[in-house]
């Protein structure tokens, strides 16, 4: 078994039928890295015949002294089920790669571990996974662990919606039902998607700030992909968040009447007044919130007469289905839940086109307990959401006693 160098072409012909193919394993990511600091190199795995069993882009950066740290992102492409051939290639890797001065190896092969449903529990058990953990380790691959954050290069966790139903209400009535009331708030305040076909991303630059990438990168995102990355905005109508706003005092009004009227009818039993008192306590609140949002609404209408830009994602579209890159939002608008309708918004756009299903990315594996990341994952995970866990990332020394005077310099 060699390891060889092979042409993009070569690479994408033998990838896009990979089992565990992903975008990530792609000439056309591959030629965003190198304007963020990467050498990108296309390797084959060669058996005597010559003949692929495997392949991978890795992404290069200098360590020192021209010696480099590898990264295959969601790679090797490589059917690690057979230990012996796992173990060949960890010696080709070791001789080959090790000429070209590369020290460490890390990838995370997109090779589910388990599929569980939305409350975390396993739905389905990839029993590939079962022989591919411990034949890497007893080859010499080193294991970074079943993480539940994101201590790793790519998330172990994902969350996607199944999109393959005929009908899409049945998609709807399938989501959790604060989710669904979090979408109608959204639309009641006046909230509207809409797929950007310039892909003009200025609108979202302020937003993106936050992200640990650079705008660089989702612009050349968008450039790579073409027609194959979609560009979506949430946008507020001022003029109907107003509106709305109103609608939602004003008969809040007529309902604290109503109660109070009610409340004054002594003929009524003691639990009944007991219930209409504690109704009329939760209407007097709602009117406070109404009236504030009434206010707020009002003076966003006088500096954004002609509506504002309140957030947006980007989305790539692979072997038949969709994944999201980013999605960012104004923190000032967070609370009409635009996050939401963008993300029906995309179901709906995508089941329309008849793609198997929308990755939404990355979540934590803690399900049982709030958390730092509980907002994250009732955002995602409340849209009937079919988890992925991942194996995780792996990575393996190439050379001992360079990557030893490397740990110790970046010490």
């Amino acid at each position: 078994m060699r390891i060889i160098d092979i042409e993009k072409e070569q690479f994408d012909s033998f990838a896009r039928k990979h089992k565990y193919r992903s975008y990530y394993q792609s000439s056309t990511y591959a030629r965003i890295m190198p304007k963020f600091g990467y050498e990108v190199s296309y390797i084959g795995i060669a058996e005597d015949d010559e003949n692929l069993i495997g392949a991978a882009v890795l992404l290069l950066k200098e360590a020192f002294m021209k010696n480099k740290i590898a990264y295959a992102p969601r790679g090797i492409l490589f059917d690690f089920t057979d230990a012996s051939k796992t173990e060949q290639l960890v010696e080709a890797l070791k001789k080959d790669l090790g000429k070209k001065g590369i020290i460490l190896l890390k990838m995370d092969p997109a090779i589910p571990l388990n599929i569980r449903d939305s409350k975390g529990n396993i739905v389905n058990v990839n029993n590939e996974a079962n022989m591919v953990m411990p034949n890497l380790e007893n080859a010499g691959f080193k294991y970074m662990g079943q993480n539940i954050y994101f201590e790793t290069e790519k998330p172990r966790w994902e969350a996607l919606t199944i999109l393959q139903r005929e009908d899409l209400r049945e998609i709807y009535q399938s989501f959790d039902k604060r989710c669904r009331n979090k979408i109608n708030k959204a639309i009641r305040c006046g909230v509207e998607i809409y797929r950007d076909e310039e892909k003009d991303l200025s609108p979202l630059a302020g937003f993106l700030k936050k992200n640990n990438k650079p705008l660089k990168y989702y612009r050349e995102i968008l450039a790579s992909f073409g027609k194959n990355a979609d560009l979506f905005y949430a946008k507020l109508n001022t003029e109907q968040f107003v509106l709305n706003s109103k609608k939602l005092y004003e008969d809040e009004i007529e309902n604290n009447s109503k109660i109070a009227e009610q409340f004054q009818d002594l003929s009524k039993a003691k639990e009944d007044r007991r219930d209409l008192f504690n109704q009329k306590v939760l209407s007097d609140k709602l009117l406070n919130v109404y009236k504030n949002n009434m206010i707020f609404a009002t003076n966003v209408l006088k500096e954004h007469p002609e509506g504002l830009i309140i957030g947006g994602g980007i989305n790539i579209v692979y072997d038949n289905a969709a994944f999201s890159v980013v999605e960012a939002y104004s923190d000032k608008y967070k609370s009409l839940n635009p996050h939401y309708l963008l993300k029906w918004r995309m179901i709906s756009d995508y089941h329309n086109e008849k793609l198997k299903y929308f990755n939404m990315e990355a979540i934590s594996g803690e399900f049982t307990s709030k958390g730092k990341y509980s907002g994250l994952n009732d955002s995602k995970l409340g849209f009937n959401s079919t988890v992925t866990e991942y194996i995780g990332e792996y990575e393996i020394v190439l050379n001992n006693m360079k990557y030893g005077i490397y740990k110790s310099i970046k010490r």
